[in-house]
């Protein structure tokens, strides 16, 4: 799935690749958590000056999607990630899939391989990151849930698919990641249907990503320096690992994982 990841570009880096206006400064981020705010990239009302296309703007939202009808969020699951194959068919993200794509920026993300359980053996946890280098846009969708008070809170989830080649021996699942030629169509959601975008939805070639074994400081959230993504030797090989990886090909539609 995906529970951690970060942003470490700069506003200027954002700008150049998601062609934004403006962008508001900020930190460096190596453990971006659930329900921290995070960057988000959408489309505004505004076509750009000589152009019939949107403007696209950066913005801050919650993260731990929240759907309109709810009415007491305390009592409802925290939705961070939302599975692609079967969002628009769900009730939380059905109305989300057809009018609020969104693009999530990131410098990677942080997976888990789970042992076996019973197997006595230890997780590792690793870094996965573009093997070029640069910015990452996952597919994500955004909800504004309104209070009775009527105070709005801005509220995203990042859009999972099928693990490829080169993460499915740590994790079944990965973020949907959106590459820039296909930033203006997933962000169309006017003349764009998810039945439009569908073939956006799908793992990343298995050559996009490296992933990097590193220790498990990640998993406290007051852990926040470039020292999460300090290489390290693997507990145990990846690839070994996955001879002994249970089949998961059910799944758990749930999609309240932290993990």
């Amino acid at each position: 799935m995906c529970g951690r990841f970060a942003l470490t570009a700069t506003p200027k880096e954002l700008m150049e690749l998601f062609g934004l206006l403006e962008a508001e400064d900020f930190p460096a981020r190596y453990n971006i958590a659930p329900m921290q705010p995070i960057v988000v990239v959408v489309a505004s009302d505004r076509a750009k000056p000589g152009s019939n296309l949107p403007e696209r703007k950066a913005m801050l939202v919650r993260w731990g999607f929240t759907p309109g009808w709810v009415k007491d969020p305390r009592k409802f699951p925290l939705l961070i990630n939302a599975r692609s194959e079967s969002a628009v068919g769900k009730a939380a993200f059905r109305a989300a899939m057809r009018h609020r794509r969104i693009l999530v920026p990131a410098s990677g993300f942080y997976e888990w391989h789970r042992p076996v359980k019973g197997s006595g053996e230890a997780s590792q946890t690793y870094w996965v990151r573009p093997k070029r280098g640069g910015i990452v846009a996952f597919a994500g969708l955004m909800e504004t849930w309104s209070s009775a008070d009527g105070s709005e809170v801005d509220t995203a989830a990042i859009l999972t698919t099928g693990a490829n080649k080169s993460i499915r021996h740590i994790h079944d699942r990965m973020p949907v990641v959106i590459q820039p030629e296909d930033f203006a169509r997933w962000l169309d959601c006017k003349t764009q249907e998810p039945r439009d975008v569908a073939d956006l939805m799908a793992p990343a070639p298995d050559d996009y990503f490296e992933a990097i074994a590193v220790s498990d400081k990640v998993n406290k959230v007051a852990n926040t320096g470039p020292e999460l993504q300090a290489e390290v030797t693997p507990i145990r090989s990846p690839e070994t690992a996955s001879r002994n990886r249970p089949d998961d090909r059910n799944g758990d539609d749930r999609q309240m994982s932290l993990f």
